[in-house]
Formats: structure tokens, C-alpha cells, sequence
């Protein structure tokens, strides 16, 4: 059974997720910086699947995640996400999908 974990670990990559949800990738490489924009991080869990992010507040502070990591970034007084690391940094965001009620496979159940 895959139940999304790989070393004690959450990952929800390469998993196969109910049709209500979806799964997004965002990958920095190392020495990348990606603007925080807290709309893209909306009802998203976050997973860091491999790799450190760093997480740059507004105020200047900085706080590192590494692999294993599970963030909820949406709504955080945040300037910037940063891979200061060696290797990519991966992320992966899970959220639900918006309902379309004409979608017997993604309306309430």
C-alpha cells in the first residue's frame, strides 16, 4: 500500500492522490531565490521532498527547512523563499482541486 511516506517521511511524490486533490512541484536550484506570493500557497500542505529551503521573513529574519519538512506557508509574513544549499531544493504542495459541480468525481461526497 502507498502510503506516502519513505523513511518514516512524508512525500506526496509519485503518489496517487484522491481526484479532489492535486499535487504541485516547485523546484529551486541551489543558489535560487522564488518571491514569496502568498496566493500561490493558498489551502496548500507543503512537503520539502529533498533539499533545504530557507524561508525570508519581512523582517529580515530567516528560518531554514530541511527534507522532511511540512510547511503551511499561506498567509506568513514572508519576502522570500531561498535554496542557499548544494542540491535543488524540491517542494511539493497539495491542496484540493476547486469543485465543479458538473464533476461526479470531484463534487461532495
Amino acid at each position: 500500500m502507498d502510503d506516502g511516506t519513505r523513511s518514516g517521511r512524508l512525500s506526496f511524490l509519485n503518489r496517487t492522490l484522491p481526484p479532489s486533490f492535486k499535487v504541485r512541484v516547485v523546484a529551486l536550484e541551489p543558489g535560487g531565490d522564488r518571491a514569496y506570493d502568498a496566493e500561490e500557497w493558498r489551502g496548500a500542505l507543503v512537503v520539502v521532498e529533498s533539499g533545504e529551503i530557507e524561508l525570508e521573513c519581512v523582517r529580515g529574519g530567516c528560518r531554514r527547512f530541511q527534507s522532511g519538512a511540512v510547511l503551511w506557508l499561506f498567509g506568513l509574513p514572508l519576502r522570500t523563499l531561498h535554496n542557499r544549499g548544494r542540491e535543488k531544493a524540491v517542494l511539493s504542495a497539495v491542496s484540493r482541486r476547486a469543485v465543479d459541480a458538473a464533476d461526479p468525481k470531484l463534487g461532495p461526497s
